[in-house]
């Protein structure tokens, strides 16, 4: 069974790269446009990882971390933020309230890969 991937992102087009980029890599992936969405398809899915965007249409990426990490069924899925914030309280907040990674846009797609394959590791 391929390991799973939720990427909760509003840009279209980066969606589409990385959705392309980690089917290629083997993974199932699964795409949310919003927080709202995201958070539903995270409890019915259960993926292997998320990748969640902070800058989201009707509930941002802090508060889906924040939902994630609060519930017993989602809490352990491994969460990388990959966002525009740039700022050191933004990326302490985020690994402060249980982000496993952080990751600043622009970013390469290889880094992104690397960091897939580190947090799908049997820890």
């Amino acid at each position: 069974m391929p390991k799973s991937i939720l990427i909760i992102e509003d840009d279209r087009d980066l969606v589409q790269v990385l959705s392309h980029r980690l089917k290629r890599e083997g993974y199932e992936v699964f795409t949310a446009d919003d927080g709202k969405e995201g958070l539903t398809t995270a409890k019915e899915k259960l993926p292997s990882l998320v990748l969640l965007d902070v800058m989201l249409p009707e509930k941002d990426g802090f508060e889906v971390l924040a939902d994630l990490k609060h519930d017993k069924k989602t809490k352990a899925i491994p969460v990388i933020l990959i966002t525009a914030k740039s700022q050191e309280t933004d990326i302490t907040f985020a690994l402060g309230h249980g982000a496993d990674d952080y990751l600043i846009k622009p970013f390469s797609i290889p880094e992104l890969l690397l960091r897939v394959k580190k947090q799908m590791e049997p820890k």
